[in-house]
């Protein structure tokens, strides 16, 4: 197999000598036996992908002293591509290259990039690793593995039978209801069964959450939507910020998706936030909501005992989803691939009328197209080690000068805190610097005779020279002065 020689700058080769070994990167001296690296690549390939970098010396770890000591040539290498090429071929989902750097550095790194792959990948040693942080874990219980066959795609738990009695899907309202509407001259059952959603004369779980009356009854803990309310922009919510105690949102899956949408615009229109008429009421596209939501409910992991959780904040809306991003899948490639963890699901729920998810795989390119009109920032997306977490941000586009500036053509004065609120930045002092570099470009002042806590700035009226002066100076500055 040839492997490209790429010549490295010697800025890159810094970069790569202060790499933080995390869960995308891992950096290993060239004596390490191929067989241990194996675990580090399965490990990525099972988890996020992520990189490594076989000629990397740790001089000392606790100071993040490292030395580039490559291979002496292409040929020194072979013993570990043999073994790398054996268990990851050369393709799509592992690629290899040499890195050589500039005069100075000894031998060639070899660079091994790893994507996320469909398939559970084993190391030399026959085991399943998951990179976790900056360690390659060992998945050996049957219950790791199972979810990590769901996570890949190769399993899904919405079809596996669930000891209920068969009425709770064959007799209930919604699957009246939805034959009437979508195959009147079916018979319940007998569709059911055309449609593989009875298994050994037992309902499936993707069964019971489209036609079940109440689902929860039979999958509890992990078939509901909660919506909490936290009066707060802290990173966490509390009990002691909760504005209610949360709704439980149940039912099968179509009315769900329906109630914790309208449920969440009605919590949302009782926010208010400072706007260009003082307080004004939050402004989310429903769209946003609807897709993101509706992707939470459909593409979550049933196998894990947990709830959808959405949480409104005083400047954000949260809504997780258990289960982590399937197969291939990952931030970000997310708005560009495709991929259906519970087919069933995603397909029969779209023949309700008028379904939730009406174009089916657009649904988060919708979300972000929604914000963008309102030229609100996009949605983050996150990964935890057990779920998908989707924040969407009260936060409009625009530096925060110019948010700032925009504050000002309709009040007089703005403090700290609600440039805070307004722009999303969770530092005090980092809203002071900002202050400070409109201050010197003659755009702003401080308000005379307002310090400490009260301390607020106004439009530059044309008075005497910028001052550096702290925001929360106790002495206020002499008229004029900022």
């Amino acid at each position: 197999m040839s492997i490209q020689v790429l010549p490295v700058t010697a800025a890159d080769v810094s970069k790569i000598l202060q790499l933080e070994e995390n869960h995308f990167a891992d950096l290993k001296a060239i004596e390490i036996a191929p067989s241990k690296l194996t675990k580090a690549i399965a490990a990525f390939a099972n988890a996020d992908g992520g990189e490594l970098y076989i000629g990397i010396d740790e001089i000392d770890k606790s100071k993040n002293i490292r030395a580039w000591r490559g291979f002496s040539d292409a040929e020194a290498a072979n013993p570990h591509i043999l073994v790398f090429d054996n268990l990851f071929p050369l393709g799509q989902d592992f690629s290899y290259e040499f890195l050589q750097a500039p005069q100075g550095n000894s031998g060639l790194v070899l660079h091994v990039t790893i994507q996320k792959t469909r398939q559970v990948m084993t190391a030399s040693d026959g085991k399943v690793y998951v990179r976790r942080g900056s360690q390659s874990v060992p998945y050996t219980s049957p219950e790791h593995l199972d979810r990590l066959r769901r996570n890949k795609g190769l399993t899904s738990f919405e079809t596996e039978p669930v000891a209920a009695p068969l009425d709770l899907i064959s007799n209930s309202e919604v699957i009246i209801r939805f034959m009437l509407d979508v195959v009147p001259s079916a018979e319940p059952t007998a569709w059911l069964r055309k449609q593989l959603l009875i298994q050994d004369g037992k309902p499936t779980v993707a069964a019971l959450l489209l036609y079940s009356d109440e689902p929860q009854v039979a999958l509890p803990k992990r078939s509901a939507i909660k919506i909490y309310r936290y009066k707060t922009t802290d990173e966490q919510g509390s009990r002691e910020n909760l504005a209610f105690n949360p709704l439980t949102i149940e039912g099968c899956l179509y009315d769900q998706i329906h109630d914790a949408v309208e449920r969440t615009v009605e919590i949302i229109e009782q926010v208010r936030v400072l706007g260009p008429e003082g307080l004004e009421p939050i402004v989310y596209p429903v769209e946003t909501l609807h897709e993101i939501i509706t992707n939470a409910v459909l593409h979550r992991d049933y196998g894990i005992a947990d709830d959808v959780h959405v949480r409104v904040f005083d400047n954000r809306v949260e809504v997780e989803s258990p289960g982590s991003l399937p197969a291939h899948i990952t931030v970000q490639n997310i708005l560009a691939e495709r991929f259906s963890r519970n087919g069933t699901i995603v397909r029969l729920i779209n023949k309700f009328p008028d379904p939730p998810n009406k174009d089916v795989g657009e649904g988060l390119n919708t979300a972000f197209a929604a914000m963008k009109k309102l030229r609100l920032k996009d949605p983050v997306i996150h990964q935890t080690e057990n779920s998908v977490l989707v924040e969407i941000r009260h936060q409009k586009l625009g530096t925060p000068e110019e948010l700032i500036m925009e504050l000002l053509e309709t009040h007089d004065e703005i403090t700290n805190k609600q440039v805070r609120e307004v722009t999303g930045i969770g530092s005090e002092n980092k809203v002071k610097s900002i202050f400070l570099r409109l201050a010197e470009a003659r755009q702003i002042e401080r308000v005379p005779n307002k310090g400490g806590a009260s301390a607020a700035w106004r439009k530059f009226t044309g008075g005497g020279a910028p001052s550096a002066t702290s925001e929360t100076s106790e002495i206020p500055p002499p008229p004029g002065l900022f």
